[in-house]
C-alpha cells in the first residue's frame, strides 16, 4: 500500500501531457529543418552575437547593465560586487534549476532543509543564509520553493549587505531572477531533451507581436527526470508562464504576467554522517558522510516519502516615461506558494551508523505562503549646479502570511528500531542497512511497545496544528549616483523599513526573557507575539574613473535583519523572543576594481571586502536572548566574463573567504566553546570557469571546471574528550563539457555532460545528521528548433 495515497490526492499528469505535446511539435517540424542542410552564414542561436534585451546589452557571457532601476549606474560604475548570469550561459551549461545555475558563481554554497528550514532553495552568500532574499524582477519572491530556469532571462547576484536594494536581509546579499518578457518581434523556440537517469524535458518559448505596440510571450515546461547516481530520487514538473505587454516601445505600457509551477517528486535528505554528535569516540576531530561504500544508496522509503509544490504568482507592472526621460513604474504582485512533504532523514544521533545501521527519521511539512506586494518607483536624471544626478526613488508596501503545519507519522524511534530490534523486518523497516538500503521496503506506519513486543499499525494524518505567521512591510528608499566630474562619482542610498511580524510563541512565565528550555516541566504560555522595528539602512560609494573603460571604488553598505524576517519559512538564529530585541546589523566595507578589456568585450573585476554581522540574537549568560552575537567574513573575489576573441567566450571567478564565528553567546552560563571557529557554509576557496569556442558557424565546444573547498556544517563538543569536532563535507573538483551543432538555421543540437569524472561529492552540509550528495555523471542531448 502506498502511504502517499493516504495523505495526498492522486497525481495528475499535466506535466507529462505537456512534454508529449511539445515533443509532437518538434517531431513534426524537425524533418523539414533537417532537409535544409545548408549551414547558415550567421546562426541565430548561441552566444556568439550581441543581443539587445530590454536595454540590457549582452556580449557573449558579459552583461553591461542590470535590469533593476534601483541600479543608478552601469555595472562598471556600480560600487558593489555584482555577478550576472545571462541566458546564453544558463542555456550552455544545461541547467534546469536555480541551485545548479548558481554553482557558476564562486562563494555561494547551499544549506539543507530540516526542522525549521523547509526543503527548497537555500543559498548562502558570503556565509549568510539568503533563502529569504530571492527576488523576481526586483520584487521579493516569498515562500520556500525550488525554482526553475525555463522562464528566466538572466540571474543577478548582489553580494554583501544590500538592504538598500532588497529591504530586510540576512546580510550576505540577494538574488534577482529576471523573467522572459514580451519582445517586439515574433519567434518560437521549442527544446526537447533526453538523457540518462530517465531525463526527459521539453520547453516552449513563443513570442507573438499583436499589432504595432503589443506582444504576448508564453513559456511552457514539461520535465520528468531522475538523478544520476542516486537510487529512487526523481522529479516531475509542469510550468506555465504567459505575459502580455500593451504599449510596447511606447511611453506608457502595461505588462500582465502569470507564473505557475507544480512539482511532484521523491525527495531525499542525503547521506548520514559517520558519527552521531552524541556518540563521538575520543580523538575524532573531523566527521564526514558515510554512504556505506555505494554512492547510489538512498535511505528513504518510496511508500512514504513525497514532496509536492504548487506556486502561482500574478504580476501587473505599469510604466510611464515622461518627457525628459523620467520613468514611473508601479508593480503589483500577488502570489501563493505551497509545499507538502514527508522525507526520510538518515539519522545518526544514536551512534547507529558506525554499526552499519541507519534510522529513517521522519521530517514533514505542510506549508502555504501568501504574499501581496506593491512597489512604486520613480527614476531619472536631474542637474544641480552643473552636477548630474541619476536617481531612483521608491515606496514598497507588502503583506506576507505563512501557515506551517506538519504530518503525524507513527513510527518507531531510533533507540528501539536500531538499538533493540534490527535492520529490516524486525524493526518494521524503520531501521535499514547503511551498505544496502532498500527504498522499496514494505514499511507501514505504526508504533511498537517494547514491553510486550507488540506492533500497532496506525495511519498518517495531518497534525492540524498550524503555526500562522504574518508580516507587514512599509519602506521608502532613495538611491542617487552623483557625477561630480568625468572621473569622480558618488553613489549614495538610504532606505527606511518598518517591519512588523506576528507569530505564536511559547514561553515560561517563571523564566522571564527566555525561551522555554528543552525538558522544562513548569508552566508554559502560548500566545501571539508582535514584533515591530523601524530600521534604516544605506550605502555610500566613491567611484574613480581614471579611464572611460575602468573604475576603482570604495564602498560601505549596511543591512538589517529584524526578528521574524523569514516569516515562518526559515529558522531564525533563535526563536522570536518574547522581548522585543533589535534587528541584527550587517555592514560591509569593500575596495574594488572593474575594467573592460579587449575593446570592452571582456569585463574583469577584483574586490577586497569585510562583511561583519553584529547585534546577532544569542543566549546571554543569564539564559535570555540578547543582541550580543557577532560573525565576520573577510575575503577577495576575482572575475572575468565576455569574449576574449570573436569566437572565444569565458565566464570565470575565484573567491577566497575567511569566515569566523566571533561571538556565539553563552551555553549554560559559559562562553560558547564554538567562539572563534570557522563560519558554517563558508568555503575558504572556491573557483569556477566556463569557456566556449565557436570552431565555425556550425560547431561550438565548451567546458567547465569547478572547485569548492571543504565546507563546515557545524562544530560540536565531543563528549568523550571535551574538544571540538567538525561536521562537514570535503573539497571537490567537478568538470563539465558541452558541444553544440548548428544543423540548420532553424535546428541546433546540444550535448551536455555534467560531472564528467562521475565524482562523488556533496552540495549541502547540514550541521549534524546528514549531507546531501550531488548527481553523478549526467548526459543530456537537447534539440532546439526555432521558427
Amino acid at each position: 500500500m502506498s502511504i502517499r495515497a493516504c495523505v495526498t490526492t492522486t497525481r495528475s499528469r499535466p506535466r507529462i501531457l505537456a512534454a508529449t505535446a511539445l515533443g509532437t511539435v518538434f517531431a513534426s517540424s524537425a524533418a523539414a529543418a533537417l532537409a535544409d542542410a545548408v549551414p547558415p552564414e550567421t546562426p541565430d542561436i548561441g552566444q556568439g552575437s550581441a543581443r539587445e534585451l530590454d536595454s540590457v546589452e549582452v556580449k557573449g557571457y558579459a552583461v553591461s547593465e542590470p535590469t533593476s532601476s534601483k541600479f543608478t549606474a552601469p555595472l562598471l560604475d556600480t560600487p558593489r560586487s555584482v555577478s550576472v548570469l545571462p541566458e546564453a550561459l544558463i542555456d550552455d551549461i544545461g541547467t534546469t534549476d536555480l541551485v545548479d545555475a548558481l554553482r557558476l558563481i564562486p562563494g555561494i554554497t547551499f544549506g539543507a532543509g530540516e526542522g525549521g528550514n523547509p526543503q527548497g532553495d537555500r543559498p548562502y552568500l558570503r556565509g549568510f543564509d539568503a533563502q529569504g532574499s530571492i527576488f523576481v524582477d526586483g520584487v521579493r519572491d516569498a515562500g520556500a520553493q525550488s525554482r526553475e530556469t525555463f522562464g528566466i532571462e538572466q540571474i543577478e547576484v548582489v553580494k554583501g549587505p544590500d538592504s538598500i536594494y532588497s529591504g530586510r536581509s540576512n546580510g550576505g546579499g540577494s538574488i534577482n531572477l529576471v523573467t522572459k518578457a514580451p519582445m517586439a518581434r515574433s519567434f518560437t523556440d521549442v527544446e526537447v531533451g533526453i538523457g540518462n537517469a530517465g531525463y526527459r524535458r521539453a520547453t516552449l518559448d513563443s513570442n507573438a507581436t499583436l499589432g504595432d505596440n503589443a506582444a504576448l510571450r508564453i513559456n511552457v515546461l514539461g520535465h520528468d527526470a531522475g538523478v544520476a547516481g542516486r537510487d529512487a530520487v526523481d522529479s516531475r514538473r509542469f510550468g506555465f508562464a504567459p505575459s502580455l505587454t500593451l504599449g510596447l516601445d511606447s511611453p506608457t505600457s502595461a505588462t500582465i504576467s502569470f507564473y505557475h509551477l507544480d512539482t511532484d517528486e521523491t525527495p531525499e535528505a542525503g547521506i548520514p554522517y559517520r558519527y552521531g554528535s552524541n556518540a563521538l569516540p575520543a580523538g575524532v576531530r573531523v566527521v564526514r558522510p558515510d554512504n556505506g561504500g555505494d554512492r547510489d544508496n538512498f535511505y528513504g522509503l518510496l511508500d512514504r516519502d513525497f514532496r509536492e509544490t504548487d506556486v502561482n504568482i500574478g504580476t501587473v507592472q505599469l510604466r510611464h516615461e515622461f518627457a525628459g526621460g523620467t520613468t514611473l513604474r508601479n508593480t503589483t504582485r500577488y502570489g501563493r506558494s505551497r509545499q507538502d512533504y514527508i522525507v526520510s532523514q538518515p539519522d545518526d544521533n544514536q551512534g547507529n551508523v558506525i554499526n552499519g545501521e541507519v534510522w529513517r527519521r521522519v521530517n514533514s511539512r505542510a506549508g502555504n505562503t501568501v504574499s501581496a506586494i506593491n512597489q512604486t518607483d520613480l527614476s531619472g536624471t536631474f542637474d544641480t549646479g552643473g552636477v548630474r544626478n541619476v536617481f531612483n526613488l521608491g515606496l514598497e508596501l507588502a503583506s506576507e502570511k505563512s501557515v506551517r503545519d506538519s504530518y503525524v507519522v507513527p513510527n518507531i524511534n531510533a533507540a528501539t528500531a536500531c538499538g533493540l530490534l534490527d535492520i529490516g523486518a524486525p524493526s518494521y523497516y524503520n531501521c535499514t542497512s547503511l551498505a544496502d538500503p532498500d527504498p522499496n521496503d514494505p514499511w507501514v506506519p505504526g508504533t511498537y511497545d517494547a514491553a510486550t513486543g507488540t506492533f500497532t499499525p496506525a495511519s498518517i494524518e495531518r497534525a492540524n496544528a498550524p503555526v500562522r505567521t504574518t508580516a507587514d512591510t512599509a519602506a521608502l528608499y532613495l538611491l542617487d549616483t552623483v557625477h561630480l566630474s568625468d572621473q569622480w562619482q558618488v553613489n549614495v542610498g538610504l532606505r527606511i523599513d518598518r517591519f512588523s511580524t506576528r507569530a505564536p510563541i511559547t514561553y515560561c512565565p517563571e523564566l522571564p526573557g527566555a525561551v522555554c528550555p528543552r525538558g522544562y516541566s513548569g508552566p508554559k504560555i502560548t500566545e501571539d507575539h508582535r514584533s515591530t522595528s523601524t530600521d534604516p539602512s544605506g550605502q555610500v560609494g566613491l567611484v574613480w574613473k581614471p579611464v572611460e573603460q575602468g573604475s576603482v571604488y570604495l564602498s560601505y553598505a549596511t543591512s538589517a535583519t529584524p526578528p521574524g524576517s523569514f516569516v515562518g519559512e526559515g529558522r531564525e538564529s533563535n526563536p522570536v523572543s518574547i522581548t522585543d530585541l533589535d534587528a541584527e546589523k550587517t555592514r560591509n566595507l569593500e575596495l574594488g576594481l572593474k575594467w573592460n578589456l579587449f575593446g570592452e568585450r571582456v569585463a574583469v573585476t577584483a574586490d577586497l571586502f569585510q562583511t561583519e554581522k553584529t547585534n546577532a540574537r544569542q543566549l546571554d549568560a543569564d539564559g535570555s536572548y540578547q543582541n550580543i552575537g557577532k560573525s565576520r567574513v573577510r575575503g577577495v573575489e576575482l572575475s572575468a566574463s565576455g569574449k576574449l576573441t570573436e569566437i572565444w567566450s569565458v565566464f570565470a571567478g575565484y573567491a577566497h573567504m575567511q569566515g569566523r564565528l566571533v561571538d556565539n553567546g553563552f551555553v549554560n552560563g559559559e562562553a560558547d566553546p564554538t567562539n572563534g571557529t570557522r563560519l558554517a557554509n563558508t568555503p575558504e576557496n572556491s573557483f569556477s570557469v566556463w569557456s566556449s569556442v565557436e570552431l565555425d558557424p556550425r560547431w561550438t565546444l565548451a567546458g567547465g571546471a569547478f572547485f569548492v573547498d571543504d565546507v563546515v556544517g557545524s562544530f560540536r563538543v565531543n563528549p568523550s574528550d571535551g574538544m571540538l569536532t567538525e561536521y562537514g563535507v570535503p573539497a571537490y573538483w567537478r568538470f563539465d563539457a558541452m558541444a553544440r551543432w548548428q544543423a540548420t538555421e532553424r535546428l541546433a543540437l546540444r550535448l551536455n555532460v555534467q560531472n564528467l569524472a562521475d565524482k562523488t561529492y556533496y552540495t549541502k552540509a547540514y550541521p549534524v545528521h546528514y549531507a546531501t550528495p550531488a548527481p553523478g555523471r549526467t548526459v543530456q542531448l537537447t534539440a532546439n528548433f526555432r521558427f
